[in-house]
């Protein structure tokens, strides 16, 4: 098996028994780019020399006996909305085409600081909000999208172009993107990990997450962020809750079939499952969630809105320009039923419950690179500040990836980790499908 089609966990394990060295696992990602960026288009700035010499510079400190961080030697690519001190952040924005920031986003400089290398920029849609989508295609159908607006970062792992990659979610950027590219993702608790050197778009909902190819891949960045996963449990007896979620008129077949086959799989191993119904207020967070990213939206593109005026994106510029329009008394309901729903959401777990299953995406992802896909089953969660992990599940009937997602009350990331652990070999009954199909 060539390196770059190894999970970051295995290549982790193989860089710390001297199997493999940072500079070959880079070799290996930066042939595989080589051979597919044409077509997958998932990065906006790469620099191999750059990327070769920090490689070489990782194996010498191994050599010469330096404590390793647990992320050594695994290349990272980065959503380019995170400011990086050696490459451009441009935000997917004409406006922004020559930005060098003089330090890195706290999520960069951690993983940095703990070994990792960062191999790249992933193309985004513009500011990872509206206006010019990414030119990153689905790495198993370049006529449809990969998702959005953390395209190119789910493209680059999906398509074995690197084993991890850093995203954001506002409202679903994280989590759909991992279903359309068949990849194992994580939306964290809301403020486990630092925003800052990151453009803001909402206070409320902007969350920093990841992409990897195994739950062992997401665990092992949690670790960098004080997250210790306890050892997995038994899925037998696993209390699960099926959530079809209050938007559920708007699944597809193949994103119920994924729901479906995924409680089916989790049944015949010996979990309970049960319909889980949410109290009849959460119907109204979809709308909510949208109401206050707007909102906050206002506020964080006003800058750009001044500076620069009609050069701005459109859309965006209409948000922060008008957010004096939005009615404050229906904005204040929106912050209120969150609130209100967030300590409910967590008090359903204990005796009862253990995770909830529900949809990851409405379906297979959509033809085109002028969509993104819908968010419509993510969001609600998002703003519930709560943590989620997509899963690979199923194929639709256009032979693309179908996942679902495990979420978990507030702050309780590491015992979702472990849950999601145990499951995936259950839900993701065929692992190895994405090596054989695109790897051969």
């Amino acid at each position: 098996m060539q390196p770059h089609a190894l999970t970051a966990a295995e290549a982790a394990a193989q860089i710390r028994a001297g199997a493999l060295t940072a500079e070959a696992l880079l070799r290996s990602c930066l042939e595989r780019i080589a051979e597919r960026e044409p077509v997958t288009r998932a990065f906006l700035y790469l620099n191999p020399e750059l990327a070769l010499r920090r490689a070489r510079e990782l194996d010498k400190r191994q050599a010469f006996g330096a404590k390793l961080g647990p992320l050594h030697g695994l290349p990272f690519a980065v959503k380019d909305v995170f400011d990086t001190k050696d490459m451009p952040t441009t935000l997917n924005s004409p406006l922004y085409e020559d930005f060098q920031p003089g330090r890195d986003a706290a999520a960069v400089a951690v993983v940095r600081a703990l070994g990792a290398l960062i191999l790249g920029k992933a193309d985004t849609v513009e500011f990872a909000s509206t206006g010019r989508k990414a030119l990153s295609t689905n790495p198993f159908n370049p006529k449809h999208t990969p998702g959005g607006s953390s395209s190119g970062s789910a493209a680059a792992v999906g398509d074995f172009m690197t084993p991890l990659s850093f995203g954001t979610q506002t409202a679903g950027s994280l989590i759909r993107p991992a279903s359309f590219c068949n990849l194992y993702g994580m939306k964290p608790s809301w403020q486990l990990v630092s925003r800052e050197g990151l453009k803001n778009s909402s206070a409320t909902l902007d969350t920093v997450g990841w992409y990897g190819r195994s739950v062992p891949d997401l665990a092992l960045v949690a670790s960098a962020y004080g997250v210790a996963v306890p050892e997995a449990p038994s899925v037998r007896g696993l209390r699960v809750g099926l959530c079809r979620s209050p938007v559920w008129s708007r699944i597809e077949p193949a994103g119920e079939a994924a729901l479906m086959a995924a409680a089916q799989r989790l049944e015949q191993a010996g979990a309970i499952v049960t319909d889980l119904t949410l109290p009849v207020e959460f119907a109204g967070l979809p709308d909510a969630r949208t109401l206050i990213g707007d909102y906050e939206a206002g506020a964080a593109f006003l800058p750009e809105a001044l500076v620069f005026g009609d050069a701005f994106a459109p859309a965006l510029l209409n948000k922060a320009l008008n957010r004096a329009q939005l009615p404050t008394a229906e904005v204040m309901a929106a912050y209120n039923l969150a609130d209100a729903c967030r300590p409910r959401f967590d008090a359903l777990f204990g005796a009862d419950l253990d995770v909830v299953l529900t949809p990851a995406a409405p379906g297979e992802a959509p033809e085109g690179l002028h969509t993104v896909g819908d968010w419509v089953f993510n969001g609600m969660w998002t703003l519930l500040h709560v943590p989620c992990v997509g899963i690979p599940c199923i194929r639709g009937p256009k032979e693309l990836p179908v996942g679902v997602q495990l979420v978990g009350p507030r702050l309780d990331d590491a015992r979702l980790l472990a849950i999601a652990e145990a499951c995936a070999p259950v839900i993701d009954a065929d692992a190895d499908w994405a090596r054989r199909t695109l790897l051969g």
